[in-house]
């Protein structure tokens, strides 16, 4: 199986990055091509752009694995091992799961870039989410890309080029990933999950093809319940009073999410870091060591912020694809509702109100998403934003 395989409505990103792999698998002394403009040219630093879910990662790591592969585009079995488990000797790996990437991460990563490849043609430097790098962080990244080493590849991954700074932006080569369609989503969960191809299909018309939300509402029936819970507290909104308990619901939903995906990786973080410093399972923690167990719980608790912040976002997503729906049914169009099983209601809660007023509450929605990337708390974004969803029933 290729390893362009695991993408899907993909095609022209990876006929670009499928090129310049075999152009610089076919030259003879391993150097990198450096015209960057042309159609499957090789160069030193890529961007990957495109919305949530629409497999930037996947592909950083698919062309990672041809240009690290010996001899082949479509990638050995022992290298394609590797890349997975993110332990190939010449594959560097920056991503983040707390709220930014630090100054001190990039630093780290930008001085192993400068190492010569170990095993192969080449080194291959990724970040995650480069978004999440300040413009102090950034800088230091540019320094890295303005003189990069001969045999060293960049591959960056962001929502979109605006969320880089201007000097970055002028110094990668971007290649954007489309939305792909529900049933292109649906067939990848069906063939790698296993999943039956009706449980597939609605997971990735409600996920609105974002693969990994998709995945999980296919094959996790916690994550099902959830997203049932959200669309039946939003619709049951009929008072002020309503809206504040659906607010303190919400939130407690997303709480509930982001302990689940956490708190068991943080207890096998921790007992890792026990066992490694040579403390027995209950033992008391030496003086000397509590420094570094206390700096591995702030880590936990980045995480978990942004855990919370990823959790209320995909509730928001599911709220806008809920009044999206609604408002397609006032105005009479026919497209496809997102949420079909939930028909019946939809109609209804549009019979309640007007186009005007969902409108309204769509903007409070993407009004509430912007207040909690900036740090408002979130139970006041949440009540500000659900008491415009409030409907009389007809």
């Amino acid at each position: 199986m290729s390893i362009w395989d695991e993408l899907t409505g993909q095609s022209e990103a990876i006929a670009v990055f499928r090129a310049a792999a075999e152009r610089e698998l076919a030259r003879p002394d391993g150097s990198q091509g450096a015209a960057a403009g042309s159609s499957g040219s090789m160069t030193h630093s890529w961007l990957i752009t495109g919305p949530p879910g629409s497999g930037r990662s996947n592909l950083a790591f698919a062309f990672a694995t041809a240009l690290l592969s010996p001899g082949t585009e479509d990638g050995d079995e022992a290298t394609r091992r590797q890349v997975a488990a993110r332990t190939h000797p010449d594959l560097g790996v920056l991503s983040t799961e707390r709220v930014i990437i630090s100054i001190e991460e990039v630093r780290a990563l930008v001085a192993t870039s400068h190492f010569s490849p170990s095993v192969g043609r080449y080194r291959v430097m990724i970040i995650e989410d480069a978004d999440r790098m300040t413009e102090r962080t950034s800088n230091v990244l540019l320094k890295a890309l303005e003189e990069p080493p001969p045999r060293t590849v960049w591959i960056l991954c962001a929502p979109s080029e605006a969320d880089l700074i201007p000097t970055v932006r002028s110094r990668v080569r971007s290649v954007r990933l489309r939305v792909p369609a529900v049933a292109d989503v649906a067939e990848l969960i069906s063939r790698r999950d296993g999943v039956d191809a009706d449980v597939a299909t609605r997971a990735a018309r409600e996920a609105q093809s974002h693969i990994g939300m998709a995945h999980r509402l296919a094959t996790n029936e916690q994550a099902r319940d959830r997203r049932e819970r959200t669309l039946r507290e939003a619709l049951g909104i009929r008072t002020v009073s309503d809206a504040v308990i659906a607010a303190g619901a919400l939130l407690e939903t997303a709480a509930d999410d982001a302990k689940a995906i956490t708190e068991e990786r943080d207890a096998e973080e921790r007992e890792s870091a026990l066992r490694s410093l040579g403390v027995e399972p209950g033992g008391t923690i030496p003086p000397a060591l509590r420094g570094q167990l206390k700096s591995l719980e702030e880590d936990q608790k980045r995480r978990s912020t942004r855990s919370l912040r990823d959790g209320l976002d995909r509730i928001m997503v599911d709220l806008l694809s809920l009044f999206r729906d609604i408002l397609l049914v006032q105005l009479g169009a026919e497209s496809e509702p997102v949420n079909l099983e939930i028909l019946d209601r939809i109609r209804a809660a549009a019979r309640a109100s007007t186009p005007a007023q969902t409108l309204a509450t769509l903007d409070a929605i993407a009004t509430a998403r912007r207040r909690i990337d900036n740090n408002v708390a979130p139970a006041l974004a949440l009540e500000a934003m659900l008491i415009t969803a409030r409907r009389v029933d007809a």
